[in-house]
């Protein structure tokens, strides 16, 4: 029987690599670089938003109170004019990358454990690399590409840029599912 602890090496190791990939990925390719618009008229729209005390949250707008009040001829003739949106507003001050980049890494080495726990609930020890990439391929994919989805389906995030996390996710997959194939006991 294949244990968590017999794939602690295969675990971190996967992460570091998948966290290389990201950073190659997001700092050397052209991919993500049309991911997100500008607004228009964008310092007379955060002017705006400072006057009225906008603080971090997510914002929904125009927001019903209930879900009855969705369908209220004054809600459906606000979402009629428009815009009609999600809203993600942050701490003021530069972005905190390295809480950010420590929290990647972490969420990376939580998918290499549900990956590694698949993984020796469906493999033996001295399983084929072939045999090991058919169960954590798909199982880390579904970690690192398939979250992206749900964007697209409820906050209206393009399809093309959903298209291009799920390719970064196929990678990542590729890379966990080689290492732990590499490094099975």
């Amino acid at each position: 029987m294949v244990t968590l602890v017999s794939l602690w090496l295969a675990i971190l190791l996967s992460a570091v690599l998948v966290f290389a990939a990201s950073s190659i990925i997001h700092m050397c390719l052209p991919i993500h670089k049309s991911d997100f618009a500008k607004l228009p008229n964008e310092e007379k729209v955060l002017e705006a938003m400072r006057a009225h005390g906008l603080k971090p949250g997510a914002y929904m707008f125009p927001c019903a109170g209930s879900m009855k009040d969705m369908a209220t001829p004054e809600m459906i003739a606000k979402l009629n004019l428009g815009p009609v949106g999600h809203m993600t507003v942050m701490p003021n001050g530069p972005f905190n990358m390295g809480k950010s980049l420590v929290q990647w890494f972490l969420f990376s080495v939580l998918i290499s454990i549900v990956t590694a726990y698949v993984g020796a609930r469906a493999l033996a020890a001295g399983a084929s690399l072939g045999s090991v990439f058919c169960v954590a391929m798909p199982v880390s994919t579904m970690g690192y590409a398939f979250t992206h989805i749900i964007n697209s389906i409820w906050k209206a995030q393009s399809w093309n840029v959903t298209v291009k996390f799920i390719f970064d996710g196929i990678v990542y997959g590729l890379v966990t599912a080689l290492t732990f194939g590499w490094l099975w006991p």
